[in-house]
C-alpha cells in the first residue's frame, strides 16, 4: 500500500537567486472516514497511505475495540472502493467489539475536554503501565537515528512516528500530516502484527508531546515516549499517571525527562 501521495504545483520561488516560477510537490491530503462495524466513529484528515493501519491504530488508542479481536479491515463505502475514493475504511470484529460512539466532527489534538476528566476517562479503561524505563542516553540519541522521512523530505510538511527497541533501534516509521495519524499508523502496524502491548518499546514523535500522544503512547503500551519538542502540562501529568516515561526537547545529545527518571 502507498506510504503517501504528493501533488506537483508551480510557485513562486523569492531567494537571492531573483524571483521564478519553480515546481513544488505538496502533500496530498484528504478526508478518511473510520468505522467499527459498519458504524461511522470517526473521521481524520490524514495523508493517503497505511489506510488500515490507522483506522485499526485508531480504535486501539481510542479504546473503541475493547477485547475484540480484529477479524478484518476494508476499503467501504456505498459504492467500490474506487469510488468512495479509497477515503472509508471499516475494521470489522464480527459485532464483538462493544457498540461505538460516533465522534461529532473530524479528529484533531484538540478534542476540548477539560483535562481532570480527560485523565479519569482514562484510568477508567487504562491500568498504570507496569514497565522499565529507557536508558536516558538511548532516549537523547534517538532524534539522530531516525531516517527514511521520504514524505518529509520531499514536502517539509509531515510528522513521523517511530518505535524503536531498547538498543535504540528504530523499528518501524509512519508519516501523516497529522501527528496523532503517524502514531495510530504505527499502533495499528503493532497490533496488526501482534505486537501490543508494546512494553518493550519506546514512541519517537516529531513535533511537541501533546496529551493525545501521551493518550495513545499510554493505550498501546509503550513503555516511553519521546519527542523533539516540548510537552504539555497535561502531557506531563497523563504521562505520571500512566507510569508512562516522556522526554522532550529530544535533540542532539540533549533532552528534558518528565517522567521516569
Amino acid at each position: 500500500m502507498s506510504r503517501g501521495r504528493t501533488a506537483r504545483v508551480l510557485t513562486r520561488r523569492v531567494d537571492a537567486d531573483g524571483n521564478r516560477r519553480v515546481p513544488d510537490e505538496l502533500i496530498v491530503e484528504e478526508p478518511m472516514s473510520i468505522r467499527l462495524d459498519g458504524v461511522l466513529v470517526a473521521t481524520t484528515m490524514r495523508t493517503p497511505g497505511d489506510d488500515f493501519e490507522l483506522a485499526v491504530g485508531f480504535c486501539v488508542t481510542e479504546g473503541v475495540l475493547g477485547d475484540a479481536r480484529v477479524r478484518s479491515v476494508r476499503y467501504c463505502g456505498q459504492g467500490s472502493a474506487s469510488e468512495a475514493e479509497y477515503n472509508d475504511v471499516t475494521v470489522d470484529t464480527g459485532g464483538e467489539a462493544p457498540a461505538p460512539t460516533p465522534r461529532l466532527g473530524p479528529a484533531s489534538s484538540s478534542c476540548g475536554i477539560c483535562g481532570t476528566v480527560a485523565i479519569d476517562e482514562l484510568r477508567e479503561r487504562l491500568r498504570p503501565l507496569d514497565v522499565e524505563p529507557f536508558e536516558v542516553d538511548v532516549l537523547a540519541a534517538m532524534t539522530d537515528r531516525i531516517d527514511g522521512q521520504a514524505l518529509f523530505s520531499t514536502t517539509g510538511a509531515v510528522h513521523a512516528a517511530v518505535a524503536f527497541d531498547r538498543t535504540g533501534q528504530p523499528l518501524l516509521l509512519r508519516e501523516d500530516i497529522g501527528r496523532h495519524n503517524a502514531v495510530d499508523k504505527v499502533v495499528g502496524r503493532l497490533h496488526m502484527d501482534g505486537s501490543l502491548p508494546a512494553g518493550d518499546l519506546g514512541l519517537w514523535v516529531s513535533g511537541r508531546a501533546s496529551f493525545e500522544m501521551a493518550q495513545k503512547a499510554w493505550a498501546a503500551g509503550f513503555a516511553s515516549l519521546v519527542a523533539v519538542s516540548g510537552p504539555s502540562a497535561l502531557a506531563v501529568e497523563t504521562a505520571r499517571t500512566a507510569n508512562l516515561q516522556l522526554a522532550g526537547f529530544a535533540r542532539g545529545d540533549r533532552l528534558n525527562l518528565y517522567t521516569g527518571d
